[in-house]
């Protein structure tokens, strides 16, 4: 980041996350569906402890409700779809790894994804080729 500029903002993430969504393939598109993505700062204090993690920059998004695959057709969802993404924990990784922003959307963004579509966080390393 040069000098003087100003880290981007919760709206600028959030239309990072519109644009990656919109470019990923038409099936997975409609696997995702209308799964709203929030970008808000930080974690809450209630998430950290649910997930039990301590230090807040470890958690850069979540994805909050039922998996697909998990789902009975007659039951009412129990808790609204939603991912998050949390704005100060990705600026971190991003300044963390040096690479363009987007890349780090689009990692969290597609983690969160996966455990949409059913995936425990060991398939989904597998899917992001960080576990073999």
């Amino acid at each position: 980041m040069k000098s003087g500029m100003l880290p981007p903002t919760i709206d600028q993430i959030a239309a990072m996350g519109q644009a990656i969504l919109a470019s990923l393939p038409g099936e997975i598109r409609d696997l995702v569906g209308d799964v709203p993505v929030t970008v808000v700062d930080w974690p809450d204090d209630h998430v950290l402890d649910e997930t039990g993690i301590t230090d807040a920059l470890e958690l850069t998004g979540l994805y909050r409700a039922t998996p697909i695959g998990e789902r009975h057709a007659m039951l009412a969802p129990v808790e609204p779809e939603m991912i998050f993404l949390y704005r100060m924990p990705i600026l971190f990784e991003w300044c963390e790894r040096a690479c363009p922003l987007e890349h780090v959307v689009f990692d969290v963004l597609t983690h969160e994804i996966g455990h949409h579509l059913g995936m425990d966080e060991d398939q989904v390393g597998r899917m992001e080729g960080r576990l073999g």
